[in-house]
């Protein structure tokens, strides 16, 4: 009994990461791990699954940091480390031991993905990686009167080459070292380089694999969606000050940035998490946090396309007496008053607006919220979208007919009247034997 219960949980996984393996399919991800998980003994996890990526189709862009190895390199040379605003201080007599870590960092990286040993996960993948001067960089320069050296910035990222390498399915390796058109080396933020490579490439996803436990809420829960103003305000929201909780920021920061300029969405995971990388990619919900320019969970116009996915998330209403009964016939007829919200190719709300414009009133109907997602505010937002669509349409009366959700109407504004207070059309329509009641709301 217990293998049937793990083989219905792995076909029922497998099933429900399909989506995920066709929407990935060539995509670009620009994936940010620190010098500290190359380290780490579980860093053979991380790389099995980076490569199960590669197979599954998704194009690759690898930027390694550096910092505890350099850190090391540095004391073994007897040589300082300084930092300033939480940036290194990189003196001319320093890099040399920066470029030998950083070399040592990904020849490592490189060799891990050459593992091609019988029964290990990297069993026959054939990665294929490839390094190269992908980042032109220039002198971060002297800020309040502290010169950074060879502390650089991204100056440009040669995007043409790296998609060059990703269509003959090669993995693109970048490490935290630009060179600048005069031949100098510079010391580059590991940080920097993925969100400049992310936005140069206009890749599908930027990834950072955090060493903390995620972003959080104050009471240590994971924030598992956030915009880009929250993103950027989580330190402020949040109220600790840790160096764990500036590097969030720091992150987060970075992810708005890309966002705003054309990477499509921006995930931070925690590295503590066996497997977070494939749980927060080929998963519904995932297990890190989501930050995006766009809506995530798209709400929009119903199309002739979503009438299964409606119908599945009816049916069981439909079933208890919470909704009419409505057949796919009918839904095709109506589907153009239908709004939804999709997340990950899943319908998880829906609701309609039937006009009645002699009357300038509307009807809100067919309301209804997966429930996987309740109690999280999907309700209030189609309510809200209604009556934006109502108000655009100069309705100033809106109603609707409830069996079982009275209160939940009551608490949003609406009030209870009697049929006389129906449109006439609707009146006639009335079903009598379900005693709906009729809730009513006027529009400002």
């Amino acid at each position: 009994m217990a293998n049937n219960k793990m083989n219905s949980d792995h076909i029922d996984w497998f099933r429900a990461s399909a989506p995920y393996i066709h929407t990935h399919r060539g995509s670009t991800f620009v994936i940010l791990f620190g010098g500290e998980a190359v380290d780490h003994p579980g860093f053979a996890h991380l790389i099995h699954d980076i490569a199960l990526l590669g197979s599954l189709g998704v194009r690759l862009v690898l930027i390694h940091g550096a910092r505890p190895q350099i850190e090391k390199q540095l004391n073994t040379l007897g040589l300082d480390s300084t930092f300033s605003d939480e940036l290194r201080i990189t003196p001319s007599e320093n890099m040399p031991g920066v470029e030998q870590a950083v070399g040592q960092v990904r020849m490592a990286i490189e060799a891990q993905l050459s593992m091609g040993l019988p029964n290990t996960p990297m069993a026959g993948a054939a990665v294929r990686v490839v390094s190269g001067n992908f980042i032109t960089a220039q002198p971060y320069g002297i800020h309040d009167g502290v010169d950074f050296g060879q502390t650089g910035n991204v100056r440009r990222v040669d995007a043409r080459a790296i998609n060059s390498q990703l269509e003959q399915n090669n993995m693109v390796l970048v490490s935290p070292i630009g060179y600048s058109p005069t031949g100098e080396t510079f010391n580059l933020r590991a940080e920097d380089v993925a969100t400049e490579t992310a936005i140069a490439l206009e890749a599908d996803k930027l990834i950072f694999i955090m060493e903390s436990n995620g972003v959080t809420d104050e009471a240590g829960e994971l924030l598992q969606q956030l915009n880009i103003m929250q993103a950027e305000q989580w330190q402020k929201n949040h109220g600790q000050k840790t160096d764990h909780d500036k590097i969030t920021q720091s992150h987060l920061n970075k992810a708005a940035h890309a966002c705003r300029n054309g990477v499509t969405r921006a995930h931070l995971i925690s590295r503590n998490i066996d497997g977070a990388l494939l749980l927060e990619l080929y998963s519904r919900d995932g297990v890190g946090t989501l930050v995006s320019a766009d809506n995530y969970e798209g709400l929009r116009t119903a199309t002739i396309d979503d009438i299964g996915g409606i119908m599945e998330l009816i049916s069981p209403l439909e079933e208890q007496g919470i909704l009419v009964k409505r057949s796919r016939e009918q839904l095709e007829l109506d589907i153009h008053n239908f709004t939804v919200i999709e997340r990950d190719s899943m319908i998880i709300a829906c609701a309609a607006l039937f006009l009645f414009p002699e009357e300038k009133a509307a009807e809100l109907a067919c309301l209804a919220v997966h429930p996987d997602y309740q109690q999280q505010g999907r309700g209030n937002d189609l309510m809200e979208h209604i009556e934006w669509q109502s108000r655009k349409q100069h309705i100033t009366e809106l109603f609707t007919l409830t069996t079982q959700t009275t209160h939940w109407f009551l608490e949003r504004g609406f009030n209870e009247v009697p049929i006389e207070n129906l449109p006439m059309e609707k009146q006639l329509l009335y079903n009598y034997q379900r005693k709906s009641k009729i809730l009513h709301n006027k529009l400002a």
